[in-house]
């Protein structure tokens, strides 16, 4: 026998059978003449052949063969090997080969292809930020093991994915090629055609009678009829089909029957017929409504806390009215609000945790069902351990300091609520990740811990922003560091980059252009001495402002106006009526200073004006705990500012300084004269009066001998009426929000503000009006103005009705608006909304032409975007469909561009 003849190969396919052997196994084995089938020998060495990239060690491993067992060949030792191979998906080819026996050891080959991997992934048929997501979403990363199960799982992910979004035609080709630059890698080629989304042609009700069919169709939130007409009714919804959302959508039907006293009311069949050639889906669903329920009698028992009375009364539920399943279980326990006014909230909110309230049917007779309301009441819950987690920067006592759940107090269900807000409001964390953790609540020691998860974020805020306004470029920089810390300003170790942690807020903002600079700073500190809500709030500022040369389009400083300013401010929160309730009070002194200001807006060009003021404010502010985007509650405001009534002690008589010598006009060297009838010329000194004007504009005095027929300087006369400012400003203010279905928010606010005088002969101060229309950004302030947003107009537009007025601002105003909310992501990163508004204001000279009724209209849609890091950006158009005040035609679109602010 040559030696060919003395290798017997074993057969490629060994087939187990019985328990052990599960599958056909492909294998083969190459023997020497010493070689016995079935005779069992022991394993001298294992080695590793064939393409691959692991280890031999970690192959060997891998297939469970250990050097110096007993194996038979062919066995279950060799069977078990190729199984485990074949187990781990990362084969396509596996072979054991006999190297050689001596005596009775035995050396194998373990020859193996190992799967290619994949090297690069290519999609077409969709965008570019489509077939990213996808290639993220189902995880075909670079190096990954390319098998048939990858390419099964990635072809019925894409199609699944773009059904649930109505698209069921869709079709997915996946084919791999080599990739020639490395080896034993593949470019995986994807081709997906979405086809057309089918949409849902009709909804068809059977046996309703209560409810109409639009009715019902209403009804179904989720799955939507294809109408044109429901843009118009604000319902964007596709009409497609998702099987899950339109299972929730057959249980809400069943739910609305309930709540209308249709307890038995059930759906008997519901079909979907598909239309292939218009690919749209028909649904047609029927119904058996039953009979109309009442409610009996409802008894409770097990309550001792709580009389049968005071249950009544809160679950709101009486004999005779009509049956209402799901208005019945909320009012027992509602879980889709996070402070429900349910029976079960008023047992948690006095410190019944471990309370279980069921409502049991006991008899059903007739129409009418009887109930009793189970209780068991449980011990008492005391809260044990309070812990916070995820604040890396704040301080552990800002948070602490806002808690609501304190060691030893009765759980208070209320109160972990009223926590979630407070720890949104500092606008430290992200409000959507607040997140209380209820642990190891322990009934029969009656406690339970509470972990307070919170997420940070960027507490600083930049602002870097340049434009062109009033004749020249404008910049701005404002600094706010949200979360700083004064104590650490002096530790070096502090800084990274700045003293952050203790809930004081710093500011710095610098704006100027080439006519005026502003410069301030800011300083709160939310916790007077650490204990008790007092805040403390103090800001200096200075701003210069010099007049502007239009005709040489450059700035005149040899005519300036300069203000400093200084406020102190102190705020508590108060318990009475309820600790939403706050009052704030401070003073400010602002200094001003004109030189040769001649402009107009001021009736003296030269001299000075003080306004040392006090302010109060009472507000009461509930609004929800994200602070951004708030969907419930209210903040209600009113404040005054007021100056000392000097002219009720100083003895000036007001109404008589234009009759009073030292106010009438004497001539100086410049001033144009003529000669009086008399044939005398006016000399520096003497009394002249105005008698006319030459052809540049300029006024003609002459000389008069009696100073009563002088005129008068009109300059001094308001010089010494506005010395020290004499006013008093009241504003009030109400903003409110709704949560609306499907996420939209309604927020309502009405606005009113009045600047009245203390004594009428002294008259109103040039200072602190209301400037009425635009963006409600003020580029610098000179005079105390408050710049009050309408959009739809263009700045200031609409300061008073009456265009004579306008520029000098209105002493009255009030504003009305309507802005429904939509949010397009809350994500910690960014908040951004969408918003569609409605607004009506305007700005009045004095109370004679007050009328609230008589307002400029807008309306217009916009979007917010919030960054922790740059605040709140904004763009708005709006529509103005009334005319300002000096023109005839409707104002029309207006572009506003929002920066910083929170409306």
């Amino acid at each position: 026998m040559n030696k060919l003849d003395k290798f017997l190969a074993l057969p490629k396919s060994i087939i187990f059978t019985g328990i052990l052997f599960l599958g056909t196994i492909f294998s083969s084995a190459q023997i020497n003449p010493d070689f016995e089938s079935g005779k069992r020998y022991v394993l001298a060495g294992v080695r590793v052949s064939g393409k691959i990239n692991f280890q031999e060690q970690t192959v060997v491993a891998f297939s469970g063969l250990e050097k110096g067992e007993q194996i038979q060949v062919p066995g279950e030792e060799i069977a078990n090997a190729i199984k485990k191979l074949w187990g781990l998906n990362l084969f396509n080819d596996i072979n054991i080969y006999v190297d050689e026996t001596r005596g009775d050891s035995i050396y194998l080959n373990l020859h193996l292809n190992e799967l290619p991997k994949l090297s690069d992934v290519r999609i077409d048929g969709l965008k570019k930020s489509k077939s990213e997501a996808i290639i993220k979403e189902a995880s075909l990363t670079k190096g990954k093991v390319v098998n048939e199960n990858l390419i099964t799982t990635t072809k019925n992910y894409i199609e699944n994915k773009f059904r649930k979004e109505g698209y069921y035609r869709t079709k997915t080709i996946i084919s791999t090629i080599p990739d020639d630059s490395v080896e034993n890698e593949v470019k995986m080629l994807i081709n997906v055609d979405r086809g057309t989304k089918t949409r849902i042609s009709s909804i068809d009700f059977e046996g309703n009678t209560v409810f109409s069919d639009a009715q019902l169709r209403r009804t179904m939130k989720k799955t939507k009829e294809k109408n044109f007409f429901r843009i118009f009714r604000l319902n964007f919804r596709a009409s497609k089909y998702i099987k899950d959302e339109y299972k929730n959508d057959l249980t809400a039907i069943i739910d609305k029957y309930k709540e209308k006293g249709y307890r038995d009311a059930r759906i008997i069949y519901d079909s979907i017929t598909y239309n292939k050639e218009k690919d749209r889906l028909s649904f047609k669903i029927k119904l058996e409504e039953g009979r109309k329920y009442y409610f009996g009698d409802i008894k409770f028992l097990g309550n001792s806390i709580y009389t049968d009375e005071q249950l009544r009364r809160h679950l709101g539920i009486n004999k005779g009215d009509e049956y209402n399943g799901v208005m019945f279980q909320r009012r027992i326990e509602d879980n889709t609000k996070p402070d429900p006014d349910d029976i079960t909230s008023l047992y948690h909110n006095n410190g019944y945790l471990f309370s279980r309230i069921n409502a049991v049917e006991v008899r059903t007779e007739n129409d009418t069902i009887d109930f009793e309301i189970r209780i068991t009441e449980g011990p008492i819950a005391y809260f044990n351990n309070i812990t916070v987690v995820g604040n890396e920067k704040t301080n552990d006592k800002v948070i602490y300091r806002e808690l609501r759940t304190r060691p030893g107090q009765k759980w208070n269900k209320e109160q972990v609520v009223r926590t979630v807000r407070e720890l949104g409001q500092l606008g430290f964390f992200d409000p959507e990740s607040i997140r209380p953790d209820v642990k190891n609540a322990d009934p029969y020691a009656g406690t339970v811990d509470v972990e307070w998860n919170v997420v940070e974020r960027g507490a600083s805020q930049i602002q870097l922003q340049g434009g062109y306004g009033g004749g020249g470029f404008i910049g701005t920089l404002a600094l706010s560091f949200n979360n700083f810390s004064i104590g650490n300003l002096f530790n070096k170790d502090a800084y990274k980059p700045l003293p952050m942690g203790d809930g004081q807020t710093l500011s710095l903002r610098l704006q100027g252009s080439s006519y005026f600079q502003t410069y301030s700073l800011s300083f709160m500190e939310p916790w007077l001495g650490g204990k008790k809500p007092i805040q403390f709030s103090g800001s200096i500022s200075y701003s210069k402002q010099y007049d502007f040369d239009w005709s040489r389009r450059e700035a005149n400083r040899d005519r300036s106006f300069n203000i400093m300013s200084v406020y102190l401010g102190i705020g508590k929160r108060l318990s009475v009526p309820d600790d939403y309730f706050y009052l704030q009070q401070g003073i400010g002194y602002q200094h001003y200073d004109l030189n040769n200001y001649n402009t107009g807006l001021f009736t003296f060009g030269n001299g000075s004006a003080r306004n040392l003021y006090y302010t109060i404010g009472f507000s009461r502010n509930s609004k929800g705990h994200n602070p951004i985007f708030p969907t419930t509650g209210a903040e209600v405001g009113i404040t005054g500012k007021f100056t000392f009534p000097y002219s009720l002690v100083n003895g000036v008589d007001y109404g008589n300084l234009e009759n009073m010598e030292e106010y009438k006009l004497t001539y100086s060297p410049g001033m144009i004269s003529t000669t009086n009838d008399q044939g005398q010329d006016p000399l520096e000194g003497d009394y002249v009066r105005v008698v006319g004007q030459n052809e540049n504009g300029f006024p003609i005095y002459e000389k008069v001998y009696d100073y009563r027929d002088a005129s008068v300087d009109q300059a001094k006369v308001d010089q010494k009426k506005f010395n020290w400012l004499e006013y008093y400003k009241i504003k009030f203010k109400v903003d409110a929000y709704t949560q609306l279905r499907s996420k939209f928010v309604l927020r309502s606010a009405a606005e009113f503000g009045y600047l009245g005088a203390y004594n009428s002969e002294r008259g109103l101060v040039p200072f602190e009006r209301f400037f009425v229309g635009g963006d409600g950004l003020a580029n610098f302030s000179l005079d105390g103005r408050e710049i009050i947003q309408l959009r739809g107009y263009p700045n200031n537009a609409l300061s008073a009705t009456d265009p004579r007025y306008v520029s000098d601002g209105g002493t009255i105003y009030n504003k009305f608006s309507l802005e429904l909310r939509y949010p397009i992501t809350m994500k910690q990163m960014a908040t951004i909304y969408g918003l569609a508004f409605l607004e009506a204001g305007a700005g009045y000279e004095g109370f004679k032409e007050y009328n609230p009724f008589k307002v400029k209209r807008s309306a217009g849609a916009g979007i917010r975007v919030f960054m922790p890091a740059f605040g709140l950006l904004g763009l708005d158009f709006g529509h103005g469909f009334d005319p300002i005040p000096g023109q005839v035609r409707k104002n029309g679109w207006e572009t506003h561009f929002i920066f910083g602010q929170t409306f």
